[in-house]
């Protein structure tokens, strides 16, 4: 179960969630990713609730797969283990504010000096350079810079936020990408210099905005909130059904049309003028929700799905996390399964995504305690002391 990036080497000095979340998806993918935290503090992230027994759960899952050790980047001693560590690795993960490595001594020069091939990736709010490149930012302010906040919540209402920071997991998502990008060209060019990648977090949500940017360019139009509705089919909302759950719908095509009335009893709407094609049926979108609205308010969530399924149907019910981990399809690929975990045994947390038929990967273990493999590193691999490593400790390097 090694992985397709069996072989790659990641050294992960970020912290909170992007950064650590780009190099926890090579770390699923098999690749061997060794994660620096702060001595005695460690990963702001390790305070994110929720917590058992005062550890955090999330923390666990979001640096799952990786060795942990500590190290302060900014001692003399700190900074001179790191530079040991460097030839190991292929790739380097950072987000600390543009120039601070430079400062501490880790300039690009620096790294491809001991390092050539090194991939460095720079993960920000908003870049390197230009008049923002120094502000602090989090997903929530990035989300709302980039359009996202804006376009979400009811139409009469206040913009709103996603219940979970998706900002961040977007950003280390394009952060996986842009590392696996630049380590192709290395696999196929072996002779390639090292690679810096600059990914502000504010321009991977704007990416994901796709066509608004040429909506405002080319028509003057802006964007806005339109609730559950969809701008761009219809009919496809949030509906709710007679014992109180919620259903939500969707289908854009002629053909999925036709189902989704078939499935309500009202096969007279597939050849109305009116309902005839995709753009059509959006300038008549209110009609055709309230329509499926009444129908799914008059019958219970069983028949609702029932219908719906056998009409091939494109409705689904909207889940809270205990239907999710009980609903058979999930249960049947085993999305969400058992992993290792020095607390507690086992601990429940996603699969891995996607899915590789020749080179399966499976999760190895959840994030531990700090400094959990710094023997192994600092003993083994550096060949240092116990001794060496107390006095390195007592100055506080690791």
């Amino acid at each position: 179960m090694s992985g397709p990036l069996e072989g790659l080497r990641v050294l992960d000095l970020a912290t909170v969630i992007a950064g650590p979340f780009a190099a926890t998806l090579l770390a699923d993918y098999g690749a061997d990713v060794l994660k620096v935290e702060m001595p005695g503090v460690g990963d702001g992230a390790r305070n994110f609730g929720p917590f058992r027994d005062g550890k955090s759960l999330w923390w666990k899952v979001i640096n799952r797969n990786k060795k942990l050790i500590t190290l302060d980047l900014r001692t003399p001693e700190g900074l001179e283990l790191v530079k040991q560590l460097l030839p190991r690795f292929d790739v380097l993960v950072e987000n600390f504010r543009p120039g601070t490595l430079d400062r501490w001594g880790l300039t690009k020069e620096v790294l491809w000096s001991i390092q050539p091939k090194l991939v460095i990736l720079r993960t920000t709010g908003f870049g390197q350079d230009g008049p923002y490149r120094d502000r602090p930012a989090f997903a929530r302010v990035f989300e709302a810079m980039a359009g996202l906040t804006y376009i979400t919540g009811e139409r009469d209402g206040e913009p709103m936020h996603a219940g979970y920071p998706v900002g961040d997991a977007l950003g280390g998502l394009f952060g996986a990408v842009g590392i696996l990008a630049a380590c192709w060209k290395r696999a196929a060019h072996p002779d390639a210099p090292g690679e810096e990648i600059d990914l502000s977090l504010c321009e991977a949500t704007l990416r994901i905005m796709d066509f608004l940017p040429i909506e405002y360019e080319q028509l003057g139009v802006v964007r806005e909130r339109s609730g559950n509705r969809n701008q761009y089919s219809a009919p496809s909302a949030v509906y709710k059904t007679r014992d109180g759950h919620w259903v939500t719908l969707s289908g854009s095509t002629n053909a999925i049309f036709k189902n989704n009335c078939r499935a309500i009893g009202r096969a007279d709407l597939i050849d109305d003028p009116r309902y005839i094609g995709n753009g059509e049926r959006c300038l008549h979108s209110d009609e055709l929700n309230n329509i499926f609205s009444d129908w799914c308010l008059a019958n219970d969530l069983e028949f609702v799905l029932t219908s719906f399924n056998a009409a091939q149907g494109t409705l689904a019910p909207i889940y809270s996390m205990d239907q999710v981990a009980k609903d058979p399809q999930l249960v049947a690929r085993k999305a969400i399964a058992p992993v290792a975990d020095v607390d507690f045994g086992t601990v429940a947390m996603q699969a891995v995504v996607p899915r590789f038929a020749t080179d399966p990967v499976e999760n190895r273990w959840s994030a531990g305690a700090l400094g959990t493999d710094n023997a192994t590193v600092y003993g083994e691999w550096l060949g240092l002391s116990e001794q060496q490593q107390s006095e390195l400790k007592r100055r506080g390097a690791i």
